[in-house]
């Protein structure tokens, strides 16, 4: 089978200008072997097509392929993680992962949220502000928790992002309006532990394939949120381990319901906090979880859990392959 491979390769975005963490969701050269070599030990024939202005040019030659492996995530706009999967559908080409209608709801977190609490599942109550004026708005009590609204890998979390005050709630949402220039998600701040769970499948052949606690090391003196910096400097602050088994169960049930309400497909990640009362929340999904073999957050998680990495990208595929015949 010849498998088409759409990627957003990093080093191509630093080398026309754009800064580091602009491109943090875009992927490795590493990633992008590992991910080619374990498509093609099944058997397939990988063609590496790239982002998708790349994938525009292939198109407009005539190229087609027999399904595509998709984890660009696209620069531009709300829209974006979209953008490829939707050019695939316009061609009729299946591909790996969620469509674009689900790829651009879980962009925006805020609408995410909506679904979720739509469908009876637990999450924190949040409000959007979308100018600085509405931030006086905001009817929450404190401590509350802002972040951008459509940024993945923890851009725009740190520290600050616990909020104490209407003044601190002022302040951070008016730096985060300026620096990212999108909404500001203002949700009932989570202070219990923090989980992923990932997913494989689709509907209802979808399947908790592992939960991972995300925990701070002993000594560390900083906030313990997990943002971009500490993602970024994972192995020197955060610890990934298995939780005990009576926290597996809700997790999962949590992951797995949200999974299927949202419409994700063949893979992915859910993201979970629990609450003062020890109930797991929503946090948010990733559809288009990274898949670094080494540094990504799945195949930790996969590796923690018994599951090499290419027995995960084997089962994304399979799964695939079954919905697409």
């Amino acid at each position: 089978m010849k498998v088409g491979f759409t990627y957003d390769l990093r080093d191509d975005y630093l080398k026309e200008g754009y800064g580091t963490e602009e491109t943090a969701e875009f992927d490795r050269r590493d990633t992008i072997d590992a991910l080619e070599e374990a498509i093609s030990s099944f058997g397939h024939e990988v063609d590496r097509i790239g982002n998708a202005r790349q994938l525009v040019a292939k198109l407009a030659c005539g190229a087609a392929w027999d399904l595509v492996f998709n984890i660009a995530e696209g620069m531009y706009g709300n829209g974006r993680e979209a953008l490829v999967p939707a050019l695939l559908d316009a061609y009729r080409i299946p591909y790996t992962f969620s469509d674009p209608l689900v790829l651009a709801l879980t962009l925006h977190k805020g609408m995410t949220k909506a679904v979720i609490r739509d469908a009876g599942l637990k999450t924190a109550d949040f409000a959007v502000v979308d100018e600085l004026s509405r931030a006086e708005a905001v009817d929450l009590p404190y401590p509350l928790f802002a972040k951008p609204v459509a940024e993945g890998t923890g851009k725009g979390i740190s520290g600050a992002s616990r909020i104490a005050s209407p003044r601190e709630l002022h302040e951070v949402c008016a730096r985060l309006l300026r620096e990212f220039s999108q909404p500001v998600l203002v949700e009932t701040y989570l202070s219990g532990r923090e989980f992923t769970a990932g997913v494989v499948g689709t509907g209802r052949s979808a399947r908790v394939v592992g939960v991972m606690e995300v925990l701070f090391r002993k000594g560390y003196e900083g906030d313990a949120i997990y943002s971009y910096h500490s993602k970024a400097n994972y192995e020197e602050m955060i610890m990934y381990s298995v939780p005990e088994g009576e926290m597996i169960g809700p997790c999962a049930e949590l992951a797995l319901a949200s999974w299927r309400v949202l419409g994700c497909r063949d893979g992915g990640r859910v993201d979970i906090r629990m609450d003062e009362a020890g109930d797991p929340n929503f946090i948010e999904v990733n559809p288009l979880a990274g898949l670094n073999p080494v540094h990504s957050d799945l195949p930790i998680l996969c590796r923690l859990n018994g599951i090499p990495f290419r027995e995960l990208i084997g089962e994304i595929l399979d799964s695939a392959l079954k919905r697409t015949g």
